[in-house]
């Protein structure tokens, strides 16, 4: 009983998932971002996806999302 040798499954021209060819990068150039407040110095951070969550300002981890501008409404019953 002859055994071959285990094979990686390639990708279709040797690109893994996780390199630059896989979409993601194009769609992050395109995405639109959103704004965060950094919880140190309440500066304005704009994200995209895929951007480091990070403030640019004070490099602070903690950042919190801007409260929404829209009506938003609720019926009491």
């Amino acid at each position: 009983m002859s055994r071959e040798a285990y094979q990686v499954p390639s990708m279709g021209g040797g690109q893994n998932g996780f390199g630059a060819d896989n979409g993601f990068s194009a769609m992050a150039v395109d995405s639109p971002s959103v704004v965060y407040l950094c919880g140190e110095c309440s500066a304005r951070v704009p994200l995209k996806r895929g951007d480091q969550i990070r403030c640019k300002d004070c490099g602070h981890r903690v950042l919190y999302k801007e409260r929404t501008k829209r009506m938003v409404q609720f019926q009491a019953r």
